[in-house]
């Protein structure tokens, strides 16, 4: 995971230029209902569709011959549709270089022993044999053949159309990519094979990682659709074939996400501050992240806390996560545990780091190690939405761990959450709303780095691609992308007994400040305590506080 800076600092969010931001006026939840961010093993892949087009392969020359293809992520990334760590806290992998390969499997008719069947067992001459067929039809079918032939003509004639005829009959926005995307996903939907055929290698025509944000983001919309086309979705998963890129680089990936936008810092500072005015004057604190990546959020509010009048307070940071981010870090829990300590250290902060190697699903109240007396402050920086709810198991995981977070007593519990809704809507509706959400991600990327430049591509494809395959391939508990707009998530925590806790006036302020050594484009809205932050007008990120 990308750190922040770990000079010193006195301010729970970070050192940010003292300027003012525009905003922009958001109300409601999204409207974009229809328009962030990371090791698979051999299985057996139950076919969905059997995708067959006509193709040149790479090892035939020049001879045009059909061929059945089948496609896999073999990249340099991490797996599959699972996730891994990232600025975000999640991040997505995908691809090097293109970010799909083909696997061509030529599969000819052979025989028992491997060598190809003649062309007929009953004559050495095709042109005989078709003929004598063809003879045998006239005697069985009399004047009914004519009938046939001219059927035959007219279908033939119709599937030598060139694709760009058959896109222009059949309405298809061919000069239009995200139409064009829409309708592909639509035809997926469908199981529209002979539409879907038509579409894909026109799709692949206009889309280049190193494009347009709309034609670099397609890349891997296409590539989604392909995977969810290779198999069904609960094998997905594990039959996307992908390798782990060195820890040291994807750091490097992180580094280059988080400094180019914003979003991340603005959950690390959102929340920090909620936290601090939540446990001003405890002696004594306790924080549980619930996917503590790389520990980097804390730095500067263990800074901030040293700085305290009257001494800093004794600090317990109880750090989630599973195995997959320990790739990203290079080694388990315990290197979190270490480098927050020398902080600590270095601060005189009084500090404790309790080590949970599970998943945030798995947490049960033992595993959390609470201690009468302490304030406890329980986060969620972009990983709630990774939790299963109702829609993937009876257990419901997602407000399980709300129900028991609540009978912790927290002083304040921080929520931060992509606003997008990609949980329960219909598959057509949720890659329109992924399309739409990530463009605006796509084109605020495009501001800050060259569209040639070769961290970019890298960037993208490590920490972004594989979150959005994941939304378009997988289904079912393969889905791990599973993000709800903000009225969902106040009715989850509702229900759970949560009350806001309205972030205060210092935290909008900050985060204004902060903005403006970005882009006059991102804009921060603030509605009832509650903080969005948005591209243009489409918000994206949303933070708020309960208690």
């Amino acid at each position: 995971m990308a750190d922040t800076p770990t000079s010193r600092m006195v301010h729970p969010f970070g050192n940010v230029p003292r300027q003012t931001s525009k905003q922009f006026l958001y109300s409601g939840n999204s409207p974009h209902l229809c328009h962030p961010y990371q090791s698979a093993s051999d299985t057996h892949v139950v076919p969905q569709h059997h995708y067959t087009m006509k193709s040149q392969s790479s090892d035939a020359g020049s001879d045009d011959h059909e061929t059945h293809k089948q496609y896999t992520l073999d990249s340099s990334a991490a797996s599959g549709c699972s996730r891994n760590d990232s600025p975000s806290s999640q991040s997505i992998h995908t691809g090097s270089g293109s970010p799909l390969s083909h696997e061509d499997s030529h599969s000819g008719s052979t025989n028992g022993n491997g060598s190809p069947v003649s062309a007929s067992c009953v004559t050495e001459d095709p042109t005989d044999l078709k003929q004598k067929l063809k003879d045998l039809e006239a005697v069985m079918l009399g004047a009914d053949l004519e009938i046939v032939d001219s059927l035959e003509i007219s279908v033939s004639s119709q599937l030598s159309l060139e694709p760009e005829k058959w896109v222009h009959m059949m309405n298809m926005p061919k000069s239009n990519l995200k139409e064009l995307l829409i309708a592909c996903a639509r035809a997926v939907e469908q199981n529209n094979s002979f539409a879907i055929d038509l579409m894909i290698p026109e799709l692949r025509k206009m889309v280049s990682v190193s494009g347009e944000p709309l034609e670099r983001l397609g890349a891997y919309m296409v590539e989604g659709l392909v995977a969810r086309l290779a198999a069904s979705g609960n094998s997905i998963y594990k039959a996307l074939k992908c390798k782990e890129p060195k820890s040291a680089d994807l750091l490097s990936y992180m580094h280059f996400l988080y400094e180019a936008c914003p979003y991340f810092k603005f959950g690390y500072m959102s929340a920090n501050g909620a936290i601090a005015e939540a446990v001003k004057g405890e002696d004594r604190i306790h924080i549980i992240d619930f996917h503590i990546a790389q520990g980097a959020q804390w730095i500067s509010l263990l800074q901030a806390l040293a700085a305290r009048p009257g001494g800093p307070p004794f600090v317990r940071i109880t750090g989630i996560d599973d195995s997959v981010s320990s790739y990203a870090r290079g080694g388990g829990l315990e290197l979190v545990g270490r480098r927050l300590s020398h902080i600590a250290g270095l601060d005189k902060v009084p500090f404790q780091f309790n080590a949970v190697a599970i998943s945030g699903s798995e947490v049960e109240e033992r595993h959390l190690g609470i201690v009468p007396g302490e304030a406890v402050a329980v986060n969620f920086t972009l990983e709630l939405h990774h939790i299963p709810d109702e829609t993937v198991s009876t257990a419901n995981h997602r407000d399980r761990i709300l129900r028991l977070v609540k009978s912790l007593s927290p002083k304040v519990l921080t929520l931060v959450e992509q606003e997008s809704n990609t949980n329960t809507a219909p598959f057509a509706q949720r890659f329109a709303e992924t399309l739409d959400y990530y463009t605006a991600i796509f084109e605020s990327i495009d501001l800050a780095l060259p569209r040639e430049d070769r961290e970019r591509i890298n960037m993208e494809q490590h920490c972004l691609a594989r979150e959005i395959v994941n939304l378009v391939a997988c289904e079912g508990e393969e889905r791990v992308e599973r993000h709800e707009v903000f009225g969902k998530w106040k009715a989850r925590l509702m229900m759970a007994g949560f009350r806001p806790s309205p972030l205060s006036a210092l935290v909008n302020a900050t985060i204004k400040t902060l903005l403006q050594s970005y882009s006059l484009d991102y804009k921060l809205a603030e509605r009832d305590g509650v903080l969005y932050l948005g591209w243009k007008n489409r918000p994206l990120i949303v933070s708020s506080a309960w208690h």
